[in-house]
């Protein structure tokens, strides 16, 4: 709170913030509604459906944290694939880069979790409690039966849909088949608190704070200058064929009543999901969902006036009556172009990494209480444990082999070795040396082992290590 002095000298107390205007989104049809209903539902189909899909006896796409192994249908990643994640995170982050300079935020106003449940919910709410309208008046009217019992089954199914969406994050970390089997009383305690946190988080976010979210929360909406430019793609008021605004009947005449296109009906302002008005220009609040365009595009329908008066466009074209040719010519500059070429870059590297992706993977330990010994006169052995990850969902049988120093042999195991597909196995085994006859200098001699499953010589692995020879 803060004190100013009034006129006759009185202390009067003023917020410094604004108090929350409930928003009453009103209800549009056009094409980028269809195109938000479109990725909605597709969003939800691939979110709500992929922990199902199954992989011969596993579930297809499973993050299993407990045993550090994540399922991706046929390929099996480990924490030593942690490369991976860091350029899906890369791409993500060029990717976002390279939409937003080229259409601004596509991804706020299409597919961002934020952006999609609240759409969601808001049809529930629309279907139980009406139009804008009705809407407007049901919460003005005293609490009655009909006022509960709306207001009782909204909540309810917003809470249905936000715990069923808790309980399939969940499941892409746990067997979603064995969760749901559980349900409510056997989950475990961890398996609990995320979907009560997550569905929670779901209808506290979307259900109830909705456009606080963007405007206040959500970090992107404070950095998103930084990717536009004169060129970017955003949605725009023509102010030139708007102004100026003001109300009229279809039959007024534009040049005589000295009236641009605009009839100030305020639809726009009523259709955006954060309330702001876009004659006013680009404003960060803006998610560019483009309902103010389908609820402009129907009141120039109705008024006989050529579409597009709000629009996606550039300011460079609005400036300068660009075509839709010379748009689409200036997307392809020089920023867009290196994220681009740097997108494209990352995504091939990571294919064909991918593609030629050992499914063996070998880690070597030196066993520290026993750096070296004599094993029998003159022969000298070191002690290890070899880490064995078979990343394939088969079976193999491994041999082991020790090479750097002349006539070195492998004891304490026997060969083939085993290891179930998508597991690993720990191999304590020693590396023996018999030391010629004109003696060795003692110190650390370079060595390697060789790890090659049987019958396949592609799935082979070399991995870098020393032998101690100690002083006599």
């Amino acid at each position: 709170m803060n004190d100013s002095s009034a006129s006759d000298g009185a202390k009067t107390p003023q917020s410094l913030f604004a108090s929350r205007r409930k928003l009453y989104v009103r209800a549009v049809k056009g094409t980028f509604q269809n195109w938000r209903v479109a990725l909605v539902i597709f969003t939800q189909i691939v979110f709500l459906g992929l922990p199902w899909l199954t992989w011969g006896d596993r579930q297809a796409f499973l993050l299993d944290l407990v045993s550090r192994k994540f399922y991706l249908f046929g390929v099996v990643f480990w924490p030593q694939d942690i490369i991976y994640l860091t350029a899906v995170l890369i791409v993500s982050a060029y990717s976002l880069f390279l939409f937003t300079a080229i259409a601004g935020r596509l991804w706020c106003g299409y597919a961002c979790p934020q952006t999609v449940y609240t759409e969601l919910l808001m049809w529930i709410e629309h279907a139980v409690e009406g139009n804008r309208n009705a809407r407007m008046k049901l919460d003005a009217a005293p609490w009655s039966a009909n006022k509960v019992t709306r207001k009782l089954l909204k909540h309810g199914l917003w809470l249905l849909v936000a715990l069923w969406t808790g309980v399939t994050f969940v499941g892409y970390f746990t067997p979603i088949r064995q969760l749901v089997t559980l349900l409510p009383f056997g989950v475990s305690g961890w398996s609990l608190f995320w979907i009560l946190f997550y569905g929670g988080m779901v209808y506290f976010l979307a259900g109830l704070l909705r456009e606080q979210v963007c405007k206040y929360m959500c970090p992107y909406a404070r950095f998103q200058s930084a990717m536009f430019d004169r060129d970017t793609m955003i949605i725009t008021y023509d102010a030139a064929r708007g102004e100026p605004r003001g109300a009229r009947n279809r039959k007024t005449d534009l040049k005589e009543a000295q009236l641009g296109h605009c009839i100030d009906c305020d639809l726009c302002i009523q259709a955006c999901p954060t309330g702001i008005d876009i004659r006013n220009g680009l404003q960060y609040e803006c998610i560019g969902c483009a309902a103010c365009i389908d609820a402009c595009d129907e009141v120039m329908k109705k008024m006989n006036y050529p579409l597009g008066l709000v629009r996606y466009t550039t300011e460079n074209a609005i400036a300068g009556g660009y075509s839709k040719k010379e748009i689409w010519r200036r997307m392809f500059r020089l920023r867009t172009l290196i994220y681009a070429t740097i997108l494209l870059a990352i995504i091939m590297a990571v294919a064909v990494s991918l593609w030629s992706r050992n499914a063996l993977k070998v880690d070597v330990l030196r066993d520290r209480g026993v750096m070296a010994r004599e094993a029998s006169p003159g022969v000298i052995e070191n002690v290890y444990r070899l880490q064995i990850i078979n990343t394939d969902e088969r079976a193999h049988q491994f041999i082991i082999e020790a090479a750097g120093l002349p006539g070195m042999e492998i004891g304490g195991i026997e060969q083939p070795i085993s290891v179930d597909g998508a597991s690993r196995r720990t191999v304590p085994l020693s590396v023996r040396f018999k030391l010629p006859r004109e003696g060795w200098e003692p110190g650390m001699y370079p060595m390697k082992f060789t790890v090659q499953a049987t019958g396949e010589k592609a799935l082979q692995r070399e991995e870098k290590s020393t032998f101690m020879v100690p002083e006599n």
